[in-house]
């Protein structure tokens, strides 16, 4: 007796473009990626004018980037801020040799959604690509750490003013919580029942108020407050954490949730 498979239909499909270092290894990628039913994987192109363009055209959900491009170790950081300014609503993943401190965090300063070392699993990628897709960071813990690390030594978030009172209203702190949720701009509207345009004016204050500019920021200021949720992912399956009830980002890796949030960062 014959089993039926429910495949995904094209419009659940996540499209997918790989820009790795190479014309050749962006082609053996893509090739391994069209393995996975999830994805619709679009013809790579090698050049990063042509990535831009391809992006615009073929309005890709995920776009892979190598950080090494023609040689140059940094020039796939640059195509990131290209690639994010022409097309917001795309989210990056940066491919990286080593996860070395520094290359971590100018990719998420870049704009990147996420960073993923070429030493994992070709079966972890793809849970990359999938948990990015759906508005989520992907970090491991250690990366994470170097992120809260920089932030901290770049601008220290300010939670109190001069007299001991709290910087972030109720309603903003409420804000900043479905920030790092993972919920948009409507979603957050739908949930306080706001207009998005009120939702983007609170951004913008908190933003002012907390001394940042980048979303990133905010949920990273969040986590330091111990009031997001992170979603754990490895061998041994996803799972729902409190940050506050771990040790301090020291075990396995995870995945953090973010938004696309229309405020500009």
């Amino acid at each position: 007796m014959a089993l039926a498979t429910t495949l995904p239909t094209i419009s659940e499909l996540i499209r997918v473009l790989a820009a790795d270092s190479t014309p050749m290894a962006s082609q053996l990628l893509a090739s391994a990626l069209e393995r996975e039913e999830q994805f619709q994987v679009i013809e790579p192109v090698s050049d990063p004018a042509a990535i831009v363009a391809t992006v615009l055209n073929a309005k890709p959900a995920v776009v892979l980037v190598s950080a090494e491009m023609d040689g140059d170790p940094r020039r796939g950081f640059q195509l990131v801020r290209e690639i994010v300014a022409a097309r917001p609503e795309t989210r990056v993943v940066v491919l990286l040799d080593t996860s070395e401190s520094n290359l971590v965090v100018e990719a998420f300063r870049a704009g990147a959604r996420g960073v993923f070392c070429r030493s994992e699993a070709l079966k972890s990628l793809a849970k990359c690509i999938h948990c990015v897709s759906q508005g989520q960071v992907w970090a491991n813990s250690t990366q994470l750490r170097y992120l809260l690390e920089a932030l901290g030594d770049a601008l220290p978030l300010r939670t109190v003013d001069t007299r001991g009172a709290a910087l972030l209203s109720r309603r903003e702190q409420e804000v900043v919580r479905c920030v790092a949720e993972g919920l948009s701009n409507r979603e957050i509207a739908q949930r306080l029942s706001l207009t998005e345009h009120t939702v983007k004016n609170y951004l913008f204050r908190i933003f002012d108020k907390l001394g940042v500019s980048k979303r990133v920021e905010v949920v990273l200021f969040a986590y330091s407050r111990g009031g997001a949720d992170i979603a754990k992912h490895g061998d041994r399956g996803a799972a729902r954490n409190s940050i506050a009830g771990r040790k301090a980002l020291g075990d396995s890796s995870h995945v953090t949730r973010i938004p696309t949030v229309s405020v500009s960062g």
